[in-house]
């Protein structure tokens, strides 16, 4: 890859952890002067000795990319040697703004930024010390993005012109990508502070913002420039709880890269210090201020035999205690003829800068990356932990737009340490399926990796490299699959549609896919072909008009060049240029594609007015998208979407953004402008603005089938989310909104191949959501067009239970095997919801437009299966036509009442915990309505709500007195209503006398013959299908209303229905009983005859019967006082009838529960069994001879249950 301009690997083995990089042998052999690198290597001297060694390695794949930077550096090294005496040659480069740069710098800055040093002092015998210094001079990076990109997780502003102005027809090509490393603008001398770029607004604590606080309060003090070689101390000043602290920095750098660093601070990070930072921008800053030497082994050359010893004695004073040691130890080896010391020429020199066979690579601490990621990723996918691997992926992106080689490195060392995550072994063995949020961060660095395979300048070494690095992870068990552990049948991303046709449908026989599967692919696509290459290499690659007749595969009939490949790939190629800092190249690109999905587009219409007549006939289509664009791995939609809108930026900002994920902090909507096509044939009048919203419009309105697996349809609505909050970033203006409407037509007319068309496939993914955004954009400009599209877009055929199942005998088409699949529509409550939103969204644009609101309310009675889904949109259309601060919408309301009625009968029959909610409901809304709308569903009340709703809910809300407030109704209007919910009530309680009984004597009381006939019900149904709980409740009421005749005759009803056995003592009819008796009692004798031979039957508990007795011996009969009715007023006597039958019943009811106790009775209940026996003492004694019946009765206790010694004696001492 061409990195800075020159050749260089990407993918490297790591040096040792903490390992420096090895240090350059310096060495002189010729004393009058000459320079000259010998090297300890065999064979090495001659390195680089060529003209063209060092040069871009680069293939022709991109020739248009970028300069090449290394193309004339042979001849600037000699340009510099020979201009070495020309007039500034050993001036500075400050202060020379306002005169044209020297040939020395121009040569020099070349040469430091293509050319290691060690290959200038081998191709030229003697380098004058004028141009040695300004080589050194220039070597250092010009840049402060770099150091910027390298000191924060925040993205910097882009230094170089923005895409936006290239487009514009602005600087050419090259000047528009990221400078590379080492490329300046002509002008001797740094950049002023001024052209800084500013770091972002937030994060004032990030090192890079801290290091530019410590250069400009001061800090940096003690630079020196020893060759290639920057220290100098940086001192933090005091705070409340530290003291002020001086650190050492020192910077190597080489080839305008810094290659290491070393600060006193201990610091342990990714990224650099903010005393790195200080220093760094120090020297870049004020470069004058910064005292420059030459190499240390150039002055030591100067120097004879005494100065050496002086020198080398004043080093080991002034470091005793540090060096000492190692001088002796490095003195005895030199003075060991044999030593190894003594077998290599030369010796190191630190600030030499680097050989001929070191990477040049900025530092990047592999050790810290490993380690970060490693924590973040244990942190198990926090919101912050996400955060910021997220941000190192943007890091990763930034790297690779400044075609850093360490943006593949940095890389390689997240992806080894996402693959060493120990919970992917944990889900495999439990069978679970990976974390959305780690899916969304592994679908990512899968997208990265396609990014940088597609480099168009890396190396084939390096395209190995990684694919066997690639295979490697994806062999790998614990390798996630690209589609959330389901299988997936999808054509290989070198190949087109045309050559996936005969799939099969055995999941077995599909192929393994992984996240590096497509990275895999990628490796082996290339830039070669000739028609690519002048694609990406000019606006004005136009066919010949003479050859624009007829078919072409190159060029559409206006001359404009195609690229026909399979449209995620090419997708992928544009993202590969754009994210490797080609801008203009992806843009070119990304516009040859547009006319290729728009000639496809065409040819599609033309095939389906073809077939129009008999698809329309059948009903049914197939899908001929093996792959849907959205919700795709590689976003082709968003890719291509995302560069044609960077052109268009108006604001510099770095836009390099996350595919697929959202990291852009709280900035604030991007602001676009109209920016031109660039182009070689006629005016088009097209700009890259409405490119991009045309481009996201046919992705998002292809139809493509529903993908498997949760996480695959997951994905494809949140992309679609995606896209959609990008274009509701776009303002549209009249060129906009031209291209919207053209776009929205064609999709309405496109057929098999929209899904919008007229026809679709039961499993096609449904528009809703897109088709909200169409009708939200167009409605304000074609309204007609926007209810057309929204109206179309609300069917989900996959509901539709009579839905054909398409073609099969077509080659090229996926249709369903399965003829029911939904259940496998993970996202189906979503896909609902969306579609509900739609409708709502209509709803509400059609208020008061009576026949739009009417075809809006068909479309959804057609196309919402889900009742509470329906049921929201009634409310949210109810909410909407009844503002607190106006008069409510009676268009409106007769839409929320319909759709209320709907959900009635759609429940009617079906269990819907929110049932009573929206029963109630309804009754609100149809109040709201009027009283027309009440007396209707009263009138239709058995095909809306059961019996009981419509009696004890609708009739009794409708018959309250705040209703008939609300309404303000007359006397008619409220008799109307009244004789409404009477036959309401009587049909209730013919047809559910259990539940609507009450209900409905309620409900007549105020009309004497609907009140008998509600009576007459309850009577005849008494005898078969209700119970006594019903019975005694409604014989309650009778007495509370003043019937106490009906009420004993209910009562009575209820008795035959009841059987207390002989321990239910706690029975909660008990109450009723009681209840009923005493009634019969107040009647009078006759009343208590008529119900004592039934309460025992119907009662065998001693102690209720007991109770009744005793009730009915306290007071004299008859006190009720029924007109027509004397009574004696004498108590009855227990001897007579009716109670002597009671009294008996009792007794004998005492004897059985007695043997029932006795039977399983255990010692603990002994005292509770005695005062049982001491009750039934008191009702023997009731009777004449009780006493005695009573004794009898003890004596055979006695005799029988002689056995239980112990509660004899206990009965024998209480009762004799």
């Amino acid at each position: 890859m061409a990195e800075g301009g020159e050749g260089e690997e990407l993918l490297r083995p790591p040096l040792p952890a903490g390992a420096p990089g090895p240090k350059r042998l310096c060495s002189r052999t010729c004393p009058a002067g000459g320079t000259g690198a010998v090297h300890p290597r065999p064979g090495a001297a001659g390195v680089g000795a060529g003209p063209g060694a060092g040069a871009s390695g680069a293939p022709p794949a991109l020739a248009g990319c970028c300069p090449a930077a290394a193309a004339g550096t042979a001849g600037a090294a000699g340009t510099a040697a020979a201009a070495a005496a020309g007039p500034g040659g050993g001036g500075g480069g400050a202060g020379s703004l306002l005169q044209p740069e020297s040939l020395l710098d121009a040569a020099a800055k070349r040469v430091a930024g293509s050319w290691a040093f060690e290959r200038v002092e081998g191709r030229f015998q003697r380098i004058p010390e004028p141009v040695q210094r300004r080589i050194v001079y220039w070597s250092f990076p010009r840049s402060e993005r770099q150091i910027c990109m390298y000191s924060s997780f925040q993205p910097g502003r882009a230094a170089a012109a923005s895409p936006a102005s290239a487009a514009a027809g602005g600087p050419s090509a090259a000047a528009a990508a990221p400078a590379p490393a080492g490329e300046e603008s002509p002008a001797a001398g740094p950049p002023p502070p001024a052209a800084a770029p500013a770091a972002a607004p937030q994060g004032e604590g990030l090192p890079f913002r801290r290091g530019i606080r410590l250069l400009e309060t001061g800090a940096v003090d003690n630079v020196l420039q020893v060759g290639f070689h920057l220290s100098g101390t940086v001192t933090e000043p005091a705070t409340a709880t530290e003291p002020e602290m001086t650190y050492k920095v020192a910077i190597s750098f080489d080839r305008c890269k810094i290659t290491s660093v070393t600060c006193g601070c201990g610091n342990k990070d990714i990224f650099y210090c903010a005393h790195v930072v200080a220093l760094s921008l120090y020297r870049i800053r004020k470069p004058d201020q910064v005292k420059l030497r030459l190499p240390i082994s150039e002055t030591l050359f100067q120097m004879n035999r005494d100065q050496l010893q002086k020198f080398v004695q004043y080093l080991i004073t002034a470091h005793h205690t540090e060096v000492l040691p190692t001088a002796q130890k490095l003195a005895d080896e030199i003075l060991s003829s044999n030593s190894e010391i003594n077998q290599v020429h030369g010796a190191p020199d630190p600030t030499a800068g680097a050989s001929i066979d070191d990477e040049n690579c900025w530092h990047l601490d592999e050790e810290q990356v490993r380690e970060q990621v490693k924590m973040f990723l244990s942190q198990g996918g926090y919101y912050g932990s996400g955060k910021q691997l997220n941000s190192m992926f943007a890091k990763v992106r930034e790297m690779l737009r400044m075609r850093d080689s360490n943006g593949a490195r940095m890389l390689t060392l997240i992806t080894e340490q996402f693959m060493a995550d120990p919970r992917l072994s944990l889900w495999r063995q439990q069978g679970t399926g990976i974390t959305e949020k780690c899916r969304q961060l592994w679908d990512e660095l899968g997208a990265l990796w396609v990014c940088v395979v597609l480099n168009p300048h890396c190396k084939l070494e390096e395209k190995s490299c990684w694919l066997r690095q690639l295979r490697k992870w994806g062999e790998m068990d614990v390798c996630p699959l690209e589609d959330g552990n389901y299988g997936n049948e999808l054509p290989n991303i070198t190949n087109a549609l045309t050559q996936s046709s005969g799939h099969s449908q055995d999941s077995l026989a599909r192929p393994r896919r992984t996240v590096f599967t497509r990275a895999i692919e990628g490796c082996d696509l290339h830039w070669q072909d000739s028609h690519l290459q002048r694609i990406i290499s000019s606006d004005f690659y136009v066919s010949p008009s003479y050859q624009r007749e007829g078919e072409s595969l190159l060029f559409n009939s206006q001359g404009q060049p195609l690229w026909l490949e399979h449209v995620p790939t090419a997708c992928a190629r544009v993202d590969a240029l754009r994210s490797h800092g080609y801008p203009r190249e992806a843009l070119r690109l990304t516009v040859a594609i547009i006319n290729t999905l728009r000639l496809q587009q065409q040819r599609q219409l033309e095939i389906y007015k073809h077939q129009k007549k008999e698809l329309l006939q059948r009903g049914a289509t197939t899908i001929t998208n093996l792959e849907g664009w959205v919700g795709h791995p590689l976003n082709p939609i968003g890719c291509l979407f995302l560069t044609l809108t960077e052109a268009c930026r108006l604001e510099e900002e770095n836009c390099l953004e996350i595919s697929g994920t959202e990291y852009a902090g709280d900035s604030k909507p991007p602001v676009y402008q109209h920016v031109p096509v660039a182009t070689g044939s006629q005016d088009s009048g097209e700009s890259y603005l409405s490119l991009a919203l045309e481009v996201a419009l046919m992705g998002m309105g292809q139809q493509r089938v529903m993908p498997e697996g949760l996480y695959a349809q997951d994905k494809v609505c949140r992309n679609e989310e995606q896209i959609i909050a990008r274009l509701q970033d776009l303002e549209l203006d009249p060129v906009l909104v031209q291209t919207l409407r053209k776009q929205c037509i064609l999709l309405l007319e496109g057929g098999p191949f929209s899904g919008l068309g007229e026809v679709i496939h039961r499993e096609s993914v449904p528009m809703h959501t897109f088709a909200k955004y169409l009708f939200s954009a167009l409605l304000p400009h074609d309204a007609d067009l926007a209810y057309k599209l929204a109206l179309r877009a609300m069917r989900l055929p996959v509901l539709e239970t009579t839905a054909p199942s398409g073609d099969v005998t077509h080659p090229h088409h996926l249709v369903s095997v399965v003829p029911s699949r939904y259940p496998r529509w993970f996202t189906l409550g979503h896909l609902e919801s969306q579609q509900c939103e739609l409708a709502s969204t209509m709803l509400t644009a059609a208020k008061g437009d009576m026949l739009r609101l009417r075809t809006v309310l068909e479309a959804i009675q057609k196309n919402i299966h889900s009742s509470s889904l329906i049921f929201k949109l009634a409310q949210d259309a109810f909410k909407i036509a009844t503002p607190a601060d106006s008069n409510s919408d009676t268009t409106l309301l007769n839409v929320a009442l319909e759709l209320g009625l709907q959900v009635m009968r759609m429940t009617l029959s079906t269990l819907n915990w929110r049932r009573r909610e929206m029963v109630r409901w309804l009754v609100t809304c149809a109040t709201e309505v009027g009283v027309r709308a009440l007396v209707s569903i009263l009138q239709s009340w058995y095909s809306l709500f059961t019996p009981t709703e419509a009696t004890s809910i609708v009739a009794a809300t409708v018959m309250s007195h705040n209703t008939i407030l609300r309404l303000s109704l007359d006397y008619p209007q409220r008799e109307e209503l009244a004789s409404c919910a009477r036959t309401l009530a009587l049909q209730c309680a013919m047809k559910d006398p259990q539940n609507c009984a009450l209900s409905a004597l309620t409900l007549c009381e105020k009309d004497h013959i609907a009140f008998e006939t509600a009576y007459q019900i309850v009577i005849d149904a008494a005898s078969t299908g209700m119970t006594y709980t019903q019975l005694f409740t409604i014989a309650r009421y009778m007495e509370h209303r003043g019937y106490p005749l009906r009420a004993f005759k209910l009562a009575s009803l209820a008795m035959t229905h009841l059987n207390l056995a002989y321990n239910q003592d706690t029975h909660p009819a008990i109450n009723d009983v009681l209840w009923a008796c005493a009634l019969s009692h107040s009647l009078g004798k006759n009343e208590l005859a008529a119900i004592i031979p039934l309460v025992v039957k119907s009662v065998h508990c001693a102690t209720v019967l007991s109770d009744i007795l005793r009730r009915c011996t306290m007071t004299a009969p008859g006190l009720a006082g029924i007109p027509g009715r004397r009574n004696s007023g004498k108590l009855m006597s227990t001897d007579k009838a009716p109670l002597r039958q009671l009294l008996d019943a009792t007794i004998s009811a005492y004897i059985n529960t007695t043997h029932s106790r006795l039977t399983h009775i255990s010692p603990r209940h002994y005292g509770e069994f005695i005062e049982f026996l001491s009750k039934a003492r008191e009702t023997f004694l009731l009777a004449q001879d009780g006493h005695i019946q009573f004794a009898q009765f003890i004596d055979n206790l006695k005799q029988i249950y002689k056995g239980k010694k112990k509660l004899m004696l206990l009965v024998r001492e209480r009762f004799g």
